[in-house]
């Protein structure tokens, strides 16, 4: 005879086996997030690096990744000579055909300009480029601050680690409040089409994480996040980076096989990874190889690295 549920409980057996059940089969607890490896993916500017004219074109490079083995592709939107639809959708179906995701659009703008109409070309060429990537399928684009153009070159620039003098008549708080202005212009945009901005650690503005986290909270938009770009922080990065990652949509992973072309910056990816688990960063890296190597060397040996880094 089978007893009856009370007289089971009542016997104590099932009391005892209710103990020994784990507390995550409780309906009222939440299961513990799964840990899952991230996807890798590929930034164009891996392969053209704006001097390998070899490597500039687009299908080239989204064959190469393919080739490689990596999950997705970034698109430099410099690297783009024909933003006619038919093109923009040759490049979908060619990603698609190669098993990769169009996971991200790089962009340059930038809002620091005391001409107004220098800073609404800015916003017009944003908002068009939101909308390059919404016809591609691309959810999110990379957004900057821009800079104070006050460098003689980027060379310079990067000499001087990002920093560089704000105009005369100029204050930084006006620099955040046009940036702030320009992003938030872009936001209408972005929300229709379903294009996540991400503001990158990225020089101007952008080139501390405390200056990264005031535009994003002076804008105040679920459609604008954080691009984090391991590489852009010189010194001491880890606690920086740490600060980005909650906000975080996308992770530019930059390595420099052969010494870098400006600099280079002895990145620990485990460590990396690790942190970028800790807050739940389930979304994709895409290498930014910024060496000296060829190319076509130093980017499979960048993949290498960021599938062990990044295994769950």
């Amino acid at each position: 005879m089978i007893p009856n549920r009370r007289a089971f409980l009542a016997s104590g057996v099932g009391l005892s086996l209710g103990a020994a059940l784990p507390p995550s089969t409780h309906a009222d607890e939440k299961p513990a997030p799964k840990t899952r490896a991230n996807r890798i993916g590929v930034s164009t500017y891996s392969f053209w690096q704006f001097k390998h004219k070899e490597l500039q074109d687009l299908d080239k490079c989204i064959d190469l990744a393919g080739e490689m083995g990596f999950d997705g592709v970034e698109i430099l939107h410099r690297q783009m000579t024909d933003e006619s639809n038919a093109t923009l959708q040759k490049i979908k179906k060619r990603a698609f055909l190669n098993g990769l995701d169009l996971m991200g659009f790089s962009t340059h703008q930038g809002f620091l300009f005391a001409d107004k109409a220098e800073r609404q070309k800015n916003i017009d060429h944003t908002i068009k480029c939101i909308e390059l990537a919404y016809n591609l399928g691309i959810p999110t684009l990379r957004v900057n601050t821009g800079t104070w153009k006050t460098s003689k070159d980027f060379d310079e620039l990067m000499k001087n680690k990002g920093i560089e003098p704000i105009p005369k008549g100029i204050t930084e708080e006006d620099g955040f409040k046009w940036a702030t202005e320009g992003l938030t212009a872009c936001l209408k945009t972005a929300e229709k089409c379903g294009v996540l901005l991400g503001l990158e650690n990225h020089w101007g503005l952008g080139r501390t994480p405390e200056g990264v986290l005031r535009c994003v909270k002076d804008v105040n938009s679920p459609w604008l996040q954080v691009t984090l770009d391991t590489g852009n922080f010189f010194d001491d990065p880890y606690d920086k980076l740490e600060m980005l990652a909650p906000k975080a949509v996308l992770v530019q992973a930059k390595t420099y096989y052969g010494g870098g072309l400006w600099y280079s910056v002895d990145l620990d990816y485990p460590r990396i990874a690790k942190m970028l688990r800790k807050h739940n960063y389930n979304g994709y890296i895409s290498l930014e190889f910024e060496g000296k190597d060829d190319p076509l060397k130093g980017i499979p040996k960048s993949l290498e690295v960021l599938r062990k880094a990044f295994a769950a």
